[in-house]
């Protein structure tokens, strides 16, 4: 079973959580870390070795809202 790193990160993009799994596939990876996502959490990422294989929001959309809130502030 492959192995995968679920992380967290604020509204500002700081990891605040993460933790490892092993699960049958990228697609039980991503249930799995909706599933365990703490409440402050803004982003999940979900790693496979050294490739980010899922991100909700999407990263480019979290970097769009964090650069519009910085511009609006």
């Amino acid at each position: 079973m492959p192995a995968y790193e679920i992380r967290y990160r604020d509204q500002n993009g700081a990891l605040t959580y993460t933790f490892s799994a092993t699960c049958d596939d990228d697609g039980r990876a991503r249930v799995l870390a909706h599933a365990m996502k703490t409440p402050g959490a803004r982003l999940v990422e979900v790693w496979r070795d050294n490739a980010m294989i899922h991100a909700r929001p999407s990263v480019t959309a979290a970097r769009t809202t964090s650069n519009h809130m910085l511009k609006a502030g």
